[in-house]
């Protein structure tokens, strides 16, 4: 059997499908696996004898119909589909997949992503914990009729080291993140690395593009121990340092869900969204969870809101909170 599995982007949610698409080649040995994704994101997916990785370069304002069925030709060449799991969701797949359901008469499962729970979660109507991204991938492939377990999927956290209180630690910083609403204020985490500094820590500074590049050098430059890694080093390189880390500390963001996949501790700082909302790195314990508790959170799923008060409260949480849940 043949299956083409679809999650074209965002980095987070591409690396939250890597263990459950590991898990399910595991489960599934004689089922032969294609995964369309964005090549950079090849990385996040071991080398099996059941697994091809498909690299497309097709983004939202490029594709076009006429972009779209040329990838759906050229997919077809490939293989004769059995199956298509959509674990993306979007126009693009939706696109693709009904290529396939339309053409060939493939049979299509498609994620079902919770956006009415969700909704409810942001108008303040229902605040429970919603299923996680993870839960919703593995709940796909089974109704897809292939074999997965939850408990297959993530290593436990690794140990941090012992002697937090003499230094000898080795902590990540991956303070950015695509949306205001999940940034903690750059001045704070700033002093967030200098507290480590103090403490011995060697910081890593992960993410982000040239604006963020110059902050991360900033802070290389006037605080001991810091590192910035941003734009010396490609994606495999960043993933293996990072599976090399203590702890990692993380906005709702690709750098958690990425040291998940190896048993890396983070410690995330939330604002405007919400683990309730299923995004919290798998694996990874409440009790790391940095957050304040508002009534106006969380006021959006991604963070891509402004904050109707305009000052971002829900980001008012001191550095020592963060070192103190750091070395806790």
């Amino acid at each position: 059997m043949n299956v083409l599995i679809i999650r074209l982007s965002a980095m987070g949610d591409v690396a939250m499908t890597s263990p459950v698409v590991d898990a399910v080649c595991r489960k599934n040995a004689r089922t032969n696996f294609y995964v369309l994704s964005t090549p950079l994101f090849r990385p996040f997916f071991a080398e099996r004898n059941n697994l091809t990785f498909v690299g497309t370069n097709i983004r939202k304002e490029k594709s076009g119909l006429r972009g779209l069925y040329k990838l759906y030709k050229e997919l077809r060449e490939m293989a004769k589909f059995d199956v298509v799991v959509d674990i993306h969701n979007v126009l693009r797949s939706k696109v693709l997949r009904t290529f396939f359901r339309v053409f060939c008469g493939t049979k299509v499962v498609v994620i079902d992503k919770g956006r009415k729970e969700k909704e409810r979660l942001v108008s303040g109507a229902e605040h429970k914990q919603l299923k996680t991204t993870i839960e919703r991938y593995v709940e796909t492939f089974q109704r897809a009729g292939l074999a997965v377990n939850v408990s297959d999927l993530t290593p436990p956290l690794k140990d941090q080291k012992k002697n937090k209180e003499d230094g000898g630690m080795k902590v990540g910083i991956s303070p950015f993140a695509g949306h205001e609403g999940k940034v903690y204020p750059i001045e704070r985490m700033e002093e967030v690395v200098r507290k480590l500094a103090e403490r011995g820590v060697e910081t890593y500074i992960f993410g982000g593009g040239s604006k963020e590049k110059a902050v991360a050098e900033s802070w290389e430059s006037k605080i001991k121990n810091c590192h910035s890694v941003i734009g010396k080093v490609k994606l495999a390189e960043e993933i293996e340092l990072m599976s090399s880390l203590d702890c990692m500390v993380s906005m709702d963001s690709s750098a958690m869900h990425i040291c998940s996949l190896y048993g890396v501790r983070v410690v995330s700082v939330w604002g405007a969204t919400h683990p309730h909302a299923g995004f919290l790195g798998f694996g990874q314990e409440g009790k790391d969870v940095v957050q304040l508790d508002l009534d106006c959170r969380p006021c959006s799923v991604y963070g891509d809101k402004k904050c109707k008060y305009s000052d971002y409260r829900c980001m008012h949480i001191s550095p020592e909170i963060v070192v103190s849940r750091i070395l806790g």
